[in-house]
């Protein structure tokens, strides 16, 4: 079932309801009895739960090279040779 959201024009209290789509809109207001109306929303967003939907899942590996180069020598910094480009 669908969320709706509301607010009251007299006294601008806003709150969710529950509704079916057949339902009609509500008017009072459940505080003032003041008449609300029906505010548009972005609706529900997906949402993804649990850990590595992404990266098990979906992912594609790049192909060719990687982004990150190693240098000749091994060492993460590179050394003398490798910086001085020997």
């Amino acid at each position: 079932m669908p969320t709706y959201e509301y607010e009251c024009e007299k006294c601008g209290h806003k709150f969710d309801l529950f509704q079916s789509m057949k339902d009609e809109p509500i008017n009072d207001c459940p505080k003032c009895k003041g008449h609300v109306v029906r505010l548009m929303g972005a609706g529900g967003g997906i949402i993804f739960k649990g850990s590595g939907f992404y990266e098990n899942d979906y992912k594609r590996k790049k192909s060719g090279g990687s982004d990150h180069k190693t240098p000749p020598c091994g060492k993460s910094d590179g050394c003398k040779g490798c910086q001085s480009g020997k």
